[in-house]
């Protein structure tokens, strides 16, 4: 009799369903069948079984945090079972143990970490039958009988199992190691926080916060821009001043003097350039793409997606979610006309067809056997789901991986623009820009989203005459670069390479995946925001003053550069290819701990920190939770503490007293040492970056006692 393992409780119910079964506590039996003709088992994990053991399992002295035991290294790795998933475990362990049972077929996830997880279970477990390898990328029932007929040797997944195992060793040892040493080298300097530091979260944080340094230190200029409304035989257009390529004045009394001159003039046409731009349908999704579509469209965190992604593909509605390709391989593009025949029975999608193109063999912006590694991109099955019957969450992602295989079959969408010079009294050039939709092609399928900022100009020619109706001059300010969005930081996580400077290593991080996988992405933005590193706002992610400090500290070690990662992704993968050893691998991660811990001690005296970062810093304790006071309460007599996103008062629990003020007020976050000047005096220093409607500017923040809420102060006159 066979055991099959699945990954999750209901991975392993949809490999049994398509045969006659009865259900047990933690498994289920599969019945005779032409597949197994003994009948078979199916029990599954619940997630990692299976954790890397604590320091403290290997040696007692390692619980305590101290800088005289570092490095920690063992000298074998252990696992143990993770107290909350015992009973689950137990379950397996009793079946590998079953006489019955002369051969176990490992159904985890068809990827690295799948592998890891089920093979650790079998370690622990102490399984000594034979193995063989179920390998499907979707969970239709002829997917799961053709996986399930054509099973992989044990030999053919090993060394992705090698390369997943050495990969959770290295970062266990980068984590232990870097996470105490900064805990503690930090307290002394101030800083009384548990500093979480890892191979992948902190090059990650890194970039977020250069881009935070990025804005505190950018100076915002004023600038001013002349427009013009131009008539040319009735036909009404509008342009804007420009002179050798720049379109910004630099001083108001130039642009007004610009206006002035232009007002009621003659103007003609010097040229007229049009341009046709023609553009393909999107590619297929991989996780990362969908992750960011999905985040600027509805705004869902990469968490998000991947869950609902996963649900959906439980069901059986999409091939598998963790790939990193967004290629499909001739084998599966051949399955497409089915699938199409079946989405075009959905109402949503019904106006779609019949599709302009037939096939998509051949054409290797989709099709291409080389570019699938283990899994082609995420698709629809041929399992079609009834719309209705999914969530709300589920028929947003299932539509948008639907809409992306329909677009592939339509033709390219076709836009002119036209870009019109008009020339001012012979002396001032005005430019002009518009764009037309001339076939929409696969927009028909998948719309433009983004506001249209070109509008449509009039048909004009050359050397056509007319005259200036009006001009105007608009002021501005030039803007700080942007935070990223969520979608974006899974972006930036992909293509971290491109902030190398050595081309080598940006084209071995660009052959891997960047910085983490498809799998661990979410996960890491979701931890450094568990950890206090960043705060997200309306999807808007913002670096903490914990993570400017961190990240100052670790200054120009190689642990916060996606350097180091793109050397570890390219030796990982080459362990997962069998020409590299995990040993040596694991011996050069040991090195760089070493010279971590002894460079990171000597440089400590040099350490410089943001007088505002320090100002900002809260300390967290773990074990017992303390708060300090910023001062009294301006509504009752209880004390102002930090709660975490805002400030409050220690009597909401008591009295319900409401008073709170917010941590970040137009994009600037305002300083515990701030919060005592209100509380103590009334209103704060003077602050700078106060961002509006793109406008930046500089305020004071003053209580109002009548309206019991914070007034901007703009020369002391309140507003």
């Amino acid at each position: 009799m066979k055991l099959i393992i699945a990954e999750k409780p209901d991975q392993g119910l949809t490999l049994a369903s398509i045969f006659k079964m009865k259900k047990h506590q933690g498994f289920v039996e599969i019945l005779p069948a032409d597949l197994f003709p003994e009948g078979a088992l199916v029990t599954w994990a619940v997630g990692h079984l299976c954790q890397l053991s604590a320091p403290e399992k290997y040696h007692s002295s390692w619980k305590k945090w101290s800088l005289i035991n570092l490095p920690i290294i063992p000298e074998q790795f252990q696992y143990e079972v993770t107290k909350d998933k015992a009973k689950q475990f137990n379950v397996i362990k009793k079946l590998v143990q079953d006489k019955r049972v002369t051969e176990i077929i490992h159904a985890g996830d068809a990827g690295r970490e799948g592998e890891l997880i089920i093979r650790n279970v079998l370690r622990v477990a102490g399984a000594k039958q034979p193995m063989k390898r179920l390998w499907i990328s979707s969970l239709t029932p002829k997917s799961i009988r053709e996986g399930f007929s054509s099973l992989r040797s044990e030999s053919d997944t090993r060394n992705l199992y090698y390369e997943a195992y050495t990969r959770a060793c290295a970062d266990w040892v980068v984590g232990m190691n870097a996470s105490r040493l900064y805990s503690l080298l930090l307290k002394e300097k101030g800083f009384s926080d548990v500093f979480s530091v890892g191979r992948v979260q902190t090059p990650t944080l890194a970039l977020i916060v250069k881009r935070e340094k990025e804005i505190e230190r950018f100076v915002s200029e004023p600038f001013w821009e002349v427009t013009a409304e131009f008539n040319m035989n009735g036909k009404t257009y509008q342009g804007k001043w420009e002179k050798d390529g720049e379109s910004r004045a630099k001083s108001k009394e130039l642009a007004e003097k610009i206006a002035a001159f232009c007002k009621g003039k003659n103007a003609e046409i010097t040229e007229v350039k049009k341009e046709k731009k023609e553009y393909l349908p999107p590619m297929l999704f991989n996780l990362s793409a969908l992750q960011a579509d999905a985040n600027r469209k509805y705004k869902y965190p990469p968490k998000k997606t991947l869950d609902i992604l996963q649900k959906l593909y439980q069901k059986g509605f999409v091939s598998y979610p963790r790939s990193d390709s967004r290629h499909v391989t001739a084998g599966e593009a051949e399955m497409f006309p089915d699938i199409l025949a079946k989405l075009s029975g959905l109402q949503e999608l019904n106006a779609y067809f019949p599709l302009p193109k037939k096939t998509l063999l051949g054409n290797k912006r989709y099709v291409d056997d080389k570019k699938v590694t283990d899994h082609y991109a995420i698709i629809p099955t041929e399992q079609v789901p009834s719309i209705e019957k999914l969530s709300s969450d589920e028929q947003k992602i299932y539509m948008m991986i639907a809409r992306s295989l329909i677009a592939a079959f339509h033709e390219k969408s076709v836009v002119e623009y036209t870009e019109v010079a008009t020339l001012v009294d012979a002396r001032a050039m005005f430019k002009s820009k518009g764009k037309v939709q001339q076939e929409l092609g696969w927009r028909k399928v998948i719309p433009l989203v983004e506001k249209d900022k070109e509008p449509k100009l009039p048909i004009l020619s050359t050397a056509e005459k007319g005259q200036v109706l009006k001009t105007e001059v608009k002021e501005g300010k030039t803007q700080p670069p942007k935070r990223y969005t969520e979608g974006q930081l899974i972006t930036l996580m992909k293509t971290a390479g491109k902030h190398l400077e050595d081309k080598e290593l940006e084209q071995m991080l660009n052959k891997t995946e960047g910085l983490g996988t498809e799998a661990t992405r979410a996960g890491i933005i979701t931890m450094l925001k568990d950890r206090g590193y960043i705060d997200i706002q309306k999807n808007i992610v913002y670096a903490t003053s914990k993570a400017k400090i961190l990240i100052s500290a670790i200054g120009e070690e190689i642990l916060a550069s996606p350097e180091m990662t793109a050397k570890w992704e390219t030796r990982l993968q080459q362990i997962s290819e069998g020409t590299a050893s995990p040993k040596q691998f694991m011996e050069q991660t040991n090195k760089m701990v070493l010279h971590l811990i002894q460079a990171s001690s000597e440089n400590k005296e040099k350490w410089k920190f943001a007088q505002e970062d320090q100002d900002n810093f809260t300390p967290r304790t773990y074990k017992q939770k303390r708060t300090v006071s910023l001062g009294k309460c301006l509504l009752c007599d209880g004390k102002v503490v930090d709660k975490g996103s805002f400030y409050g008062c220690s009597n909401y629990k008591k009295s319900k007293c409401s008073f709170s003020l917010s941590k970040k007020i137009l994009n600037k976050t305002i300083t515990q040492k701030n919060i005592k000047l209100i509380l103590k005096d009334g209103q704060t220093e003077l602050i700078e970056g106060f961002t509006s409607k793109e406008k930046v500017f500089s305020a004071k923040l003053a209580w109002d006692q009548k309206e019991h809420k914070l007034k901007f102060i703009f020369d002391k006159s309140p507003v």
